[in-house]
């Protein structure tokens, strides 16, 4: 079969024609957009242009930091805010507890106070629970608290929350790899240390990935409706793992006999593509951390793979892997 099913949209999502044509555009403006020169004023205004167009799209009132992608828009918020004590949920992306391995686990805001900066994802990636980031961002108001949210599998896809800080990265929403985004309330919340960025990072921004990133998500449409997708959730049935208020683009599977480690190579076998959970923790064979904290027992989460989809997904596609689910199964 040399069709390929591709359904690992969390890891990385194929790159919209948009955003390659737009970043063929930044190519031709080579120059470093820091450059006093003409030429490299014309970079930067290309530049500025993407900033304000992802802006606009991510309907944020407040500042956009470029970065490399969502860890270093992670490390930047969590090391650089002026809040001291770093409190983060237990089922964030590796790459939260790599930029603050020494963070609290907590749940008791009773404790928090204008010291505390609270990492929550807006929605998992290996489950796609939405979490209440909104709701949060109100309560914890009068703490005086600030409110980190990553927004790595939502941005693009759901409306993005209120919260002090939000996490965006490009590719995964049909966007160039190595470009992302921290989104800022108000520039006092972060301490700068000099730089690019208002002083807020090294290195020379990524201008043709800026313009990539605004095109990819001002292009905003799916192949699929949400009631297909809708559909295919009803199709998994008891297979699919159920924790509340969830994604129709992230699926998290259980098989009633076979590991997923089994599963994966089967489905490859047969040109599916899917996971195991996140990319940055899936080459290894242990537990899913997140799947532990969401309380699936040790048996379950053996046998449970990630089904993810993404903007060029079409309903064959849906239908080849309810195809082959129920031929494993």
């Amino acid at each position: 079969m040399t069709d390929r099913v591709y359904l690992d949209h969390a890891a990385t999502t194929p790159l919209r024609p948009e955003a390659k044509a737009a970043m063929e555009e930044g190519f031709a403006l080579w120059a470093n957009p820091s450059s006093p020169h003409g030429e490299g004023r014309k970079a930067k205004n290309a530049l500025e242009d993407a900033r304000a167009r992802i802006k606009a799209a991510c309907e944020w009132d407040g500042e956009v930091i470029f970065t490399s992608g969502a860890s270093e828009a992670l490390w930047i918020a969590l090391n650089r805010a002026k809040a001291t004590r770093r409190i983060v949920s237990a089922v964030e992306h590796d790459a939260v507890f790599r930029a603050a391995p020494d963070a609290e686990i907590s749940s008791d805001e009773s404790t928090f106070d204008a010291s505390t900066i609270l990492a929550v994802q807006h929605v998992n990636s290996e489950t796609g629970v939405i979490n209440p980031v909104g709701a949060m961002a109100e309560a914890l108001g009068p703490t005086g608290a600030v409110l980190l949210s990553d927004c790595s599998q939502s941005a693009g896809k759901l409306k993005l929350p209120k919260a002090d800080m939000l996490v965006v990265s490009a590719h995964k929403l049909g966007g160039p790899i190595g470009i992302g985004a921290l989104l800022v309330r108000d520039w006092n919340l972060l301490e700068p240390t000099g730089g690019h960025e208002r002083g807020y990072r090294q290195g020379t921004e990524n201008m043709p990935g800026a313009l990539g990133f605004a095109s990819a998500l001002e292009a905003g449409e799916w192949a699929t409706t949400a009631e297909e997708r809708s559909g295919f959730a009803s199709a998994l049935g008891e297979a699919k793992l159920t924790f509340g208020d969830q994604t129709d683009y992230i699926f998290a599977l259980a098989h009633p006999t076979m590991s997923a480690q089994a599963l994966l190579i089967r489905l490859d076998a047969m040109g599916i593509a899917v996971s195991a959970g996140s990319a940055c923790s899936s080459g290894t064979l242990k537990k899913s951390r997140v799947l532990d904290a969401f309380g699936v027992s040790d048996e379950v989460a053996a046998r449970t793979i990630r089904v993810s989809l993404g903007w060029n997904t079409t309903t064959a596609d849906l239908d080849r892997f309810i195809e082959a689910w129920k031929s494993l199964t």
